[in-house]
């Protein structure tokens, strides 16, 4: 079983949970206040695949540019 470091914070971490928190919230806000709001969690699911299929994530480019957050895997660049 693969268990990720949970030491620090780090970009990869960040962006795993700003996702989850835009999916439930999504989710709970088309349940109880709109259905229109499940388009939240339709795009951040959208988001994934593009960067799945590019490798460009926008909260990433946010992340490391204003907040100075760095990948788990710095020193592995290509």
């Amino acid at each position: 079983m693969y268990l990720a470091p949970t030491d620090h914070w780090y970009l990869e971490r960040i962006i795993w949970l700003i996702a989850g928190i835009v999916v439930l919230g999504g989710i709970c806000l088309g349940l109880f206040v709109h259905k229109y709001w499940f388009a939240l969690p339709m795009l951040a699911g959208f988001n994934m695949i593009i960067f799945s299929l590019t490798g460009f994530c926008p909260m990433a480019v946010i992340l490391t540019k204003f907040f100075k957050v760095k990948p788990l895997c710095e020193g592995q660049k290509e």
